[in-house]
């Protein structure tokens, strides 16, 4: 199994994303769950069969994003914050998502998809507002611009930071037809010049390509090429 197929299968078992505002009840596991100080109240008792770390959860209890042994039964349970609101998610390992997957279809690796490029930074970071998957509108924290030389042309997309890198959510012609309607593409660090090389054979899948319960940001306006990208991954298989 490759690295990305591992990490695919990971996310293939998110099962929920509950808002939490006022009492809520988060389908799939037992308890009412209401907003608090840096997380939730979870009300539930020991015939709910919620475990942390082990041990059974026998009355109401607080649950902040650091908690990460939250069980019912195999289905992990994880607190967030996003947009000042608290967030349940629930990560199941039989999920349906994960028990349908046939792997994802990628184009052939193409060398002449690894572009001379050039990244030239805001000098402060720019929040932008974009939708994202579920529906609200984002500030997308851009730190500047990547000029790539593609096929007809230079082409600029705006970039965030990433770990060991930038990165790029993008669109292109291929999109609803070949592809996914975006991508992201992953960028190296830039050199002391600025310089890179984007190599849009690793352009890959957005995690709400995968299931419907991640929060992706689209591209932003100016992110929609207008050239072809016959490179990177398409789609799940079906």
């Amino acid at each position: 199994m490759t690295t990305r197929e591992a990490e695919v299968r990971d996310l293939l078992t998110l099962t929920g994303t509950t808002w939490i505002d006022g009492d809520t009840v988060v389908p799939g596991v037992p308890g009412v769950w209401s907003p608090t100080g840096g997380g939730v109240e979870l009300k539930a008792g020991p015939d709910d069969g919620l475990t942390i770390d082990g041990e059974p959860v026998t009355g109401p209890v607080v649950i902040t994003p650091d908690v990460s042994g939250l069980h019912h039964g195999r289905v992990k349970i994880q607190a967030l914050i996003r947009d000042g609101l608290p967030v349940i998610r629930t990560w199941d390992p039989d999920a349906a998502t994960l028990r349908a997957f046939r792997g994802i279809d990628s184009y052939a690796h193409d060398p002449a998809w690894i572009r001379p490029a050039v990244f030239r930074p805001y000098g402060e970071t720019r929040p932008e507002t974009v939708p994202t998957a579920d529906g609200r509108d984002r500030d997308l924290l851009l730190v500047g611009e990547v000029e790539i030389d593609l096929p007809g042309g230079r082409r600029t997309l705006a970039v965030t930071e990433a770990p060991g890198g930038l990165s790029a959510q993008f669109g292109d012609l291929t999109n609803g037809e070949e592809t996914f309607r975006f991508r992201t593409l992953p960028l190296p660090a830039p050199g002391p010049d600025g310089t890179l090389e984007a190599d849009f054979n690793r352009a890959h899948l957005p995690p709400c390509a995968l299931t419907d319960h991640f929060l992706c940001f689209f591209p932003p306006a100016g992110n929609r090429l207008d050239v072809r990208v016959t490179a990177g991954e398409k789609g799940l298989v079906s």
